[in-house]
This record gives C-alpha cells, sequence and structure tokens, in this order.
C-alpha cells in the first residue's frame, strides 16, 4: 500500500480477477488481471513475499522443453510497486543462449473498491490498442497500461501483449509495465483533456493534479527497538511499515497528513481511527498529530444548533446488545486529548494555540450534550441519539477529554477549566455508583445504561478505555473513572480465560450471551482494544496481567508476519495453535499498526511534561520482554532515547538539551 495506491494479489503474483486481486488507484480498480506466461505456461512462483508497505517480490522458475535434470536454467523476478509499477526480469543460467516467448494477458472492470470488497466487482472492460500498451474506458475514467520495451503484437480483444525475448548466455532481460489511472478534465472552452492523472477530492468531488513526489514522508521520526525478544523488534519496524503505507495528504491543504483507517474498507480519512493513530504515536514526535488535528478541524460543525462543534462520523456497529454507536463522538472527545497530550511531548505552541478554538467548541459541545433540559439522565453523554443509551467507553472518553481539556485551557488562562473539573469530578461519584454492576464475581462496569436508566452487565473490551485516563502534566496521570478496588476487579476479569484468549483480549467474555468468536463486536480480539488494556493496567499497577497480553500481542504478530490485522478470531488459544485471521479484519490497519507501537513503547514508561521541561521514565518493572533500547523518539521535538534493563530499571541515552528528568 501507498495510499491512495495500492496492490492485491495471491502469492503467486498473477492478477487473475478473481476477489479483490488488482491495481487500484483513488478507489478504483485500475487493473484487475495481469497473468504471465512463458512459452505457454505459468511460472512456478517459489516465493512471494512484501519487501515493504508498498511493495512485493516473487520469484519463480520456468521450465523448458528439453530440460533435463531438476535444476531450471530460467528463473522470473517480479517487482511489484503498489503505485502501478512492475519490473518482470528473466535471468538466464544457461550456457547458450535463449529465445522465450512472453505473454501478459490484461484486463480491468474499472469496479470501485467499495463494491469489489462486497463482492459485487462490474464487467470487464473491452480494451484497446494505446501507444506501447492497452487502454480500457469508463464513465470519465480510462486505464492505461505502457509498457517498456513495446510489445511484438498487442491484441486488444483478449487484452493480450507478446514478446519474444532474446536472453544471452547467463543474460538477463526485463519488461516493465506502468498502470495509470486517468480522469477526463475540461478545458478552457469545455473540450476534454485526455490524460491527466488526478487524485480526487472526497470533500469537494474535484481533483488535482498528481506528481510522482506527491508521495507524503513518514510523518514520524525513525524510532527503532531493540530488544532481547527480536520479535519485538519486528513488530515495531513493520507496523510503521504498515502504517507509511496508509500515510495520505488532506486533498484541502496537502501539508497536513494523516493515516488513513486501513484496507479494504476505510481507505480514507477515518476521523477516530486517524485521531487513536495520532495519539498512540506521540512518542515518534507531533507532525501526525498536527496534521491529523487540522484535517479534522475542517470538518467541524460550525453552524449553531444541537451538533455546534461536533466533529462528523460514520455510526459504526456494537455488537449484539447495543444498537450502533456514533464515531463522530468518539472523535470530538478525543480532538481535546490528543491536543492536550501532543502539547505535553512537544507540539509547538503556536500550533497548540491555532488549534485552541477547535478543542474548546468540542468541549462546549461536551458540556451541551450532557445537560440537556428536562432530562432524567443529565450528566452523561448518550451515543449516539438524545436521551441514550449511555456506554460505559463513552462516558470514558467525555471524562478523559474534560480533564485534559481543562489542563490545556487552564495554560492559557481560561477561566472554564474550573467548570470542567467539577463537572469531571461529579461524573466519577455518579458513574462509580451507576455503572457498577454486583454479582457473585465481585462485580464489574455495566457495559451501558439504557435510555430508561438499566444497566445492561455484559463483559466486554469496551471496558479498556475506562484505565485510559490521558497525560496531565508533571507526568501524572488523570484520575479513572473506577475506584481502586473496582479497577483490581476489572483487571481480574481481563486476565481470566473468559476475556484473555492467550493472544489478546476477546471483545466480548466467552460466557457473555451472544459470544461469537468471529464476532468483531461480540468476541473477536481486536489489538487496539488490548493496546489499551495492556498500558492501562500497567499504570493502574497490574504489570504481570499488561505483561501477559503485550505477550501475547507479539506471539499473534509472529503468525501473521509482524503485519498486525485489526482483529483475529478469539478461539481459546492452544498448544501449537495460532490465531485464525478475521475475514473482515482490515489489513493492513492503522489503530493495529499504531497499537503494536504503543503497546511497545509503552514498556518504557515514558511521561513528558515539555512545558514544564520533564520528562519521568517509568518502566515496567516486571519487564516482559527483557531488556528494551528505544532510539529514533522524539520528545521537545528533538531526539530521545532510553534504555531498560532486565531488572525494569530506565535510563535516559539522548535527551533535548535543558530537559529535566522527572520523578
Amino acid at each position: 500500500m501507498a495510499l491512495p495506491a495500492l496492490a492485491v494479489s495471491p502469492a503467486s503474483g498473477q492478477l487473475t480477477g478473481h476477489g479483490m486481486d488488482g491495481f487500484y488507484r483513488d478507489g478504483r480498480r485500475v487493473l484487475s488481471r495481469c497473468e504471465l506466461r512463458v512459452a505457454g505456461d505459468e511460472p512456478l512462483v517459489v516465493q512471494g513475499r512484501l519487501n515493504g508497505a508498498d511493495r512485493a517480490r516473487f520469484l519463480g522458475t520456468i521450465r523448458r522443453a528439453g530440460e533435463r535434470g531438476p535444476d531450471p536454467d530460467i528463473r522470473v523476478e517480479r517487482l511489484r510497486s503498489a503505485d502501478g509499477t512492475e519490473r518482470i526480469t528473466f535471468h538466464s543460467s544457461s550456457a547458450r543462449p535463449v529465445r522465450l516467448p512472453v505473454e501478459i494477458r490484461l484486463g480491468t472492470d474499472l469496479a470501485e473498491l467499495g463494491a469489489i470488497a462486497v463482492g459485487l466487482p462490474g464487467p470487464e472492460r473491452e480494451a484497446a490498442v494505446h501507444g506501447s500498451g492497452l487502454r480500457w474506458s469508463g464513465p470519465g475514467v480510462h486505464a492505461v497500461v505502457s509498457t517498456s520495451p513495446v510489445p511484438q503484437d498487442a491484441l486488444a480483444s483478449p487484452g493480450l501483449l507478446r514478446w519474444e525475448l532474446d536472453l544471452p548466455p547467463g543474460g538477463r532481460r526485463t519488461i516493465e509495465l506502468h498502470t495509470a489511472l486517468e480522469h477526463d478534465t475540461a478545458g478552457p472552452a469545455g473540450r476534454r483533456r485526455p490524460g491527466t492523472v488526478l487524485i480526487p477530492g472526497p470533500r469537494t468531488g474535484h481533483g488535482v493534479p498528481r506528481t510522482r513526489s506527491a508521495r507524503p514522508p513518514r510523518p514520524w521520526t525513525a524510532a527503532r527497538l531493540e530488544c532481547d525478544d527480536h520479535r519485538a523488534d519486528a513488530l515495531m519496524a513493520a507496523s510503521l511499515d504498515d502504517l507509511h503505507g496508509l500515510v495520505m495528504r488532506d486533498p484541502a491543504a496537502a501539508a497536513d497528513i494523516y493515516v488513513a483507517g486501513g484496507f479494504p474498507w476505510r481507505c480514507g480519512l477515518a476521523p477516530v481511527e486517524a485521531l487513536w493513530a495520532a495519539r498512540m504515536l506521540l512518542p515518534l514526535g507531533t507532525r501526525l498529530a498536527a496534521g491529523t488535528l487540522r484535517a479534522l478541524a475542517r470538518s467541524q460543525q460550525a453552524a449553531p444548533g444541537a451538533d455546534f462543534g461536533r466533529i462528523p462520523g460514520p455510526l459504526r456497529d456494537a455488537g449484539p446488545h447495543a444498537p450502533p454507536s456514533c464515531t463522530g463522538i468518539e472523535a470530538t472527545l478525543l480532538f481535546p486529548t490528543v491536543l492536550a497530550e501532543a502539547r505535553r511531548w512537544g507540539l509547538p505552541e503556536q500550533e497548540t494555540e491555532r488549534l485552541l478554538p477547535v478543542a474548546e467548541r468540542c468541549l462546549r459541545w461536551l458540556r451541551t450534550v450532557t445537560d440537556p433540559p428536562g432530562s432524567s439522565r443529565g450528566g452523561y453523554v448518550p451515543d449516539p441519539a438524545p436521551g441514550g443509551p449511555y456506554r460505559c467507553e463513552t462516558q470514558a472518553h467525555a471524562h478523559r477529554a474534560a480533564l485534559l481539556g481543562a489542563d490545556l485551557l487552564e495554560a492559557v488562562g481560561s477561566s472554564d477549566a474550573t467548570a470542567l473539573r467539577d463537572w469531571a469530578a461529579d461524573l466519577r461519584t455518579r458513574f462509580r455508583t451507576d455503572f457498577w454492576w454486583e454479582d457473585s464475581a465481585g462485580g464489574r462496569p455495566a457495559a451501558l445504561l439504557t435510555a430508561d436508566g438499566r444497566p445492561v452487565p455484559h463483559l466486554g473490551s469496551t471496558t479498556v478505555h475506562l484505565l485510559d485516563t490521558g497525560l496531565l502534566g508533571g507526568g501524572a496521570l488523570a484520575p479513572g473513572l473506577l475506584g481502586a478496588t473496582q479497577t483490581d476487579q476489572l483487571a481480574r476479569a481481563w486476565e481470566s480465560p473468559a476475556m484473555d484468549s492467550g493472544w489478546g483480549l476477546r471483545a466480548m467474555g466467552v460466557r457473555e450471551s451472544g459470544y461469537n468468536p468471529f464476532g468483531h463486536r461480540s468476541g473477536a480480539v481486536r489489538v487496539h482494544d488490548t493496546a489499551i488494556a495492556a498500558v492501562g493496567l500497567a499504570a493502574a499497577g497490574h504489570e504481570r496481567a499488561a505483561g501477559a497480553l503485550t505477550r501475547g500481542i507479539l506471539d499473534a504478530a509472529d503468525s501473521f508476519a509482524y503485519r498486525l490485522p485489526e482483529m483475529y478470531v478469539g478461539e481459546q488459544r492452544t498448544a501449537g495453535g495460532v490465531p485464525v485471521p478475521h475475514p473482515a479484519a482490515c489489513r493492513p490497519a492503522a489503530v493495529a499498526a499504531a497499537g503494536a507501537v504503543h503497546i511497545l513503547v509503552a514498556l518504557a514508561g515514558l511521561r513528558p511534561d515539555v512545558p514544564a521541561g520533564t520528562v519521568s521514565v517509568r518502566p515496567l518493572g516486571t519487564a516482559p520482554l527483557g531488556a528494551i533500547q528505544l532510539t529514533g523518539l522524539s520528545v521537545a521535538e528533538q531526539p530521545f532515547a532510553v534504555r531498560v534493563s532486565r531488572l525494569g530499571m530506565g535510563m535516559v541515552e539522548t535527551a533535548a538539551e535543558g530537559l529535566q528528568l522527572g520523578s
């Protein structure tokens, strides 16, 4: 992936036109078939693997008539890039000249990615010979494949290109394919100008010219992890590579960069996933957070009314016990949290000041929506509709936003900070009673309150947000919605086999009604939730439980070649078993890749307060992965490195000048 471009194929490298095979650009399939044959046969592919998030390599051999012995003389290497470029190189080990008849069969339906992902591809388009390749046309768009060298034959009806390649002894020859998507545009007199490659703007429907330099750079530092468990190093590197494949520029302001939600369902700006990824990558710099916040600020509701200050977002399924929740509500509450924490990590003051009015409007929306006139449950945040339901995770987001928002407002001398803290304190008092369900096991948080105030007590991973309190000044964490005894009880519930699958935390406990190990909100393991749980447990003093979840994620990553999917099946881990992929999971997924980085960096326990000039290092004393060294981090926009010993002792090795080590 190198969004907005990507390529999908099986390990053979052959694009067959089946399933989701193809080159994609701007959400449209540019090429669905690219089948290579040599002397009438397909190569025998011996290896297909990713060389990075945006490129893959396929290696095969070719058997020719008359060859003796088991050793092939000809091998073929296909190097494929997400941007639509493919280099096919034939290598000869023969002592004699070899002539190879090569055919490449091409085709496309120019279908939309969303339709293909749900099994609704379009009919294959008719090709036309065009320059050094082929061209297919649809309403307003054209797919073009050009080649070098020019083929000897180009047949439009079957979509076939042919070459006769002469390989000298020990020599090689290369065929290069370039796939492009062209959009029709109108010239000054209304005439169509073919051949302009565009990036469509999702908000306006218009496009801007694309150049190869439009590929966004990595908006974070070159962080590196060295760990006694080398799998952690591989997971960190692969996760950052996946995230780079998801990086996109905002069409409204090319300098603003964010990460898309994931392939295939969210290949654009998904507000919640983008904010979570930015928040989890703050130890690698604040540039991604700044770009994400600026992009979302432009979507904030500015018209007077009940939604004033709210960031829009679609509904998402919430499992069998609740109606869909609104991602816009979560994004609205995350915005001030990410801004406040980014400031602690070193977001420049002028950037904070620029975004502060947007955060203030988010907090104003929070106060408005939680105090509707005449409401019997005034003070809780409904999600999505006024009048409920009232989800436990939504209250956690609101509580964190209020406390971190107050911290942010106090720094600029706003008088609203006290009112927000008072509101949060009142919420804590009521929540610990209203949302706590007593049972024979010692009690649990209710997943939600219905509109009439009835608690729904099923145990699920949405409760992880109750321990994610956020970073305040001086390296302190904000207080949580649960009391100490309730926190300990929740930690025990997560440690039980009912919730911990051995590969991570299930979305719902196995004893709950409606449990389904394949249920993406009712039993599957979600990497994002597990990472939040592990970090929250460590902060609450439950380091062994945190370490168990961390090791479970690392073990799962090993079986997925370190490209973690958004979720996988929540079946219990067995000796010699491997986690089962979920058929609807995004992979790569922003929150899974960022969650992996989050859970690994959290082992060092960094808590910066750049405005105060301090940073605290509080690593896990249990050192669940052994000794670690993190280099290439960023605090105060300057390089930061830390080492943690096998005894859990932390030592800062590189830091900004003048930054003091806190307690």
